[in-house]
């Protein structure tokens, strides 16, 4: 038997694909549609809406700390060399730090051909500063380039998961993985149940998904009612010209890297995510579709350490959405400001923005806090100026969150490549739309000494058995074992 990615494996009959109508990515696509006219015709109501899209974003990021945290643990744990993790890390963030510096020198080549901030001549000194804005001010001048390393460390050890930290959850999931893969037989029994667990945790978020048309209707809705379709065209040009400078920049630059480097194509892969595409667009966060880009990058062939510990590094490290925004808002700030940037000026605050843009990452109001911190360690451009750009961030938003995703699913399947764990024939059948079967976990090879590979595939191959034998009285779709189930499997 057969499966496509959005009919699960683990069923005995056939699936059936789904109506057209049934499809998650058009009913997000006609929520996120109905949302605008709703927003743009009725502002009032649209602003009523804010609470609908904000709790479904919540209830996404309540579930995102306990599957990372489940999936780094089941990753490493099921590892028999813990080289291999160290080495998939350093080159994933290897690869992070080049995208980056290629993504901010996009946004200052952009800005520097179109200098739309030229004529401004904006007075800083009027610029209001209360509010949100301003504490997004304070926060970044007193941000420093190295406070993510002793962020790294929670105070408690829940108390990465209350304030939904994702680097301080991985940092505990790699302890955590690290230690049941090195105690050997004894640690079978803690791996099982993550692997229990994992399953029932991916079963809750299928519920939740089953609300991300409203999610994304209500978001939409608060976004265009609250800051009406007027402010687009105030500042539109800039806003042209950051989503011109994303699209060639996952087209070109990521396509390249795709093409040349993993042999695939960019516009199958957008294709083929097409459904968490538009969960980011509508809901302005890549967050709520991190579980269905580990799923799908499972099913496409990549190997689960490899998505478990790259996407979730990713969220935090590999921004290339951000990474183009702050370039090309810094020196449209200068520009706006008539504040001068020779080339060296700009070279040294390329520099200057690798260190700022690690400093927030993972905060609240991550971006404007890396923003404010980058003008204030160049001193020369006034920090307040923030506030030009603040106006039409929301509708900025969409955009660097949608080009955050593509760029870590590209960055996972680099680091896949590189490591020799992509299956690269299943990747492309999947992306040629060919049905292919669910991917089966490799058995791990056990360390001298331990015998947790084997056993606990006996153990869990006799589970899958007896979902098989329960699934011949019930035909139909049923969640795959781990990473695989992210995304509900059952018709939406």
């Amino acid at each position: 038997m057969t499966h496509t990615p959005d009919e699960a494996a683990g069923g005995t009959g056939v699936v059936k694909p789904k109506p057209w109508y049934r499809q998650l990515y058009v009913q997000v696509l006609v929520a996120i549609v109905a949302g605008i006219v709703l927003g743009w015709r009725w502002p009032d109501v649209g602003t009523a809406m804010e609470p609908v899209g904000t709790t479904f974003v919540t209830a996404m990021k309540m579930l995102i700390g306990p599957i990372v945290f489940l999936t780094v643990i089941g990753g490493i744990a099921g590892v028999a060399d813990l080289r291999k993790v160290g080495r998939t890390g350093v080159k994933a963030l290897a690869y992070f730090q080049v995208g980056t510096i290629v993504a901010m020198a996009a946004g200052l080549v952009a800005i520097n051909l179109f200098p739309l901030g030229e004529g401004v001549h904006a007075d800083v000194g009027e610029l209001d500063t209360s509010g949100d804005a301003g504490q997004y001010i304070d926060r970044g001048e007193h941000q420093h380039w190295w406070q993510f390393l002793t962020h790294l460390v929670p105070d408690s050890f829940f108390g990465a998961f209350v304030e939904g930290d994702i680097l301080q959850v991985i940092f505990l999931a790699v302890l955590f993985g690290i230690a049941l893969n090195m105690v050997g037989k004894s640690g079978e029994p803690i791996i099982a149940s993550v692997n229990r667990l994992t399953e029932v945790v991916f079963k809750v978020l299928g519920f939740v998904m089953k609300a991300a048309p409203l999610g994304a209707f209500g978001a939409m809705a608060f976004a265009i009612g609250k800051f009406g379709l007027s402010t687009l065209t105030s500042l539109g040009s800039l806003i042209l010209l950051f989503y011109i400078t994303s699209i060639l920049f996952v087209v070109v630059v990521l396509g390249a890297v795709l093409a040349a480097y993993v042999k695939l194509n960019i516009f199958q892969l957008l294709r083929y995510f097409k459904e968490e595409l538009l969960l980011v667009l509508g809901t302005s966060t890549a967050e709520p579709a991190l579980p269905g880009l580990m799923r799908k990058l499972q099913f496409m062939g990549v190997d689960r350490p490899t998505v478990g510990l790259v996407v979730p590094t990713g969220y935090s490290f590999n921004l290339d959405g951000a990474a183009i925004y702050l370039s090309l808002a810094t020196l449209y700030i200068a520009q706006a400001t008539d504040t001068p940037l020779s080339a060296g000026q700009q070279l040294g605050l390329l520099a200057v923005m690798l260190l700022t843009s690690k400093g927030a990452a993972g905060v609240a109001g991550g971006g404007f806090i890396a923003l404010t911190a980058t003008l204030s360690t160049v001193g020369h451009v006034p920090a307040a100026g923030i506030m030009l750009v603040f106006g039409i961030d929301k509708f900025m938003s969409e955009c660097r969150a949608v080009v955050n995703f593509c760029g870590n699913a590209v960055a996972t399947l680099f680091v896949a490549r590189w490591e020799n764990g992509l299956n690269l024939e299943r990747a492309r059948r999947v992306l040629a739309g060919q049905r292919v079967e669910e991917p089966t976990e490799p058995e791990a090879t056990p360390q001298p000494g331990q015998s947790g590979g084997t056993s606990l595939r006996k153990e869990r191959d006799a589970a899958s058995s007896q979902e098989r034998a329960a699934d011949q009285e019930i035909p139909g779709p049923r969640p795959a074992d781990g990473i695989a189930s992210a995304v509900p499997s059952q018709p939406l």
